[in-house]
């Protein structure tokens, strides 16, 4: 079954799609209020897609039960992320991307963002599309499995450009994680734009305003 989603649309009949990964423990209402804060007058009429992650335990935060992409089941950055979970979430992913295909919307006109856990899973699903996106957005994440999981990407798959940003204070996936996978993207040959802020686990404005400065040239005719 699909996931349950929250949607925007900015205008009639919308041509492209921005599909929105939330972080753990928050769900698709997270980002909804930033399409006001992103999006451009002059831009094409864009349909926002923010689904909710399944609810399952997260082993690290005790066994508790709340949504999440994966569970999180250690602090080491290696094996932090269940495979299960992950594979899991890349397949529910892609149904999302099917279902946009089937409304109109090819995966040429498809941009897929996510924050943290999200990033992390717009980044393995990345990583597996034969037929590329219009792009990936990452914001304060990491990619589940490093330079291994980068070195077996689908060769078609280094056509999407990346945006990548992290704050350089984040307590919960510290920059140099981000860092490091950036790297790693752009050894495999990704165009990756890299964005580092003074800030937390979070987004900032001047971090909108570039993603917006990114998403104008994937838009633009």
């Amino acid at each position: 079954m699909l996931l349950e989603c929250v949607e925007q649309e900015t205008g009639a009949a919308p041509q492209w799609t921005v599909l929105w990964l939330h972080g753990l423990g928050a769900d698709g209402h997270d980002f909804a209020p930033i399409v006001p804060e992103l999006v451009r007058p002059h831009w094409p009429a864009l349909r926002f897609v923010f689904p909710h992650a399944p609810v399952r335990a997260v082993t690290i935060n005790g066994g508790a039960r709340m949504r999440a992409w994966y569970d999180i089941v250690g602090m080491d950055f290696a094996t932090r992320a269940e495979a299960a979970g992950i594979e899991e979430s890349v397949a529910q992913v892609e149904a999302l991307i099917a279902r946009e295909n089937e409304r109109g919307t090819p995966p040429s006109r498809l941009l897929l963002a996510g924050f943290s856990q999200g990033g992390a899973i717009t980044l393995a699903a990345g990583l597996r599309r034969r037929e590329p996106l219009a792009g990936l957005v990452a914001l304060s994440t990491y990619l589940p499995g490093g330079a291994a999981a980068a070195a077996q990407r689908d060769p078609n798959a280094v056509a999407q450009p990346v945006f990548f940003a992290h704050g350089d204070g984040d307590p919960v996936i510290p920059v140099q994680h981000g860092q490091a996978s950036a790297q790693a993207l752009e050894r495999v040959g990704f165009e990756v734009e890299w964005h580092r802020y003074p800030m937390a686990h979070q987004v900032c404005a001047q971090e909108i305003a570039d993603l917006g400065d990114w998403l104008e040239r994937r838009l633009a005719p």
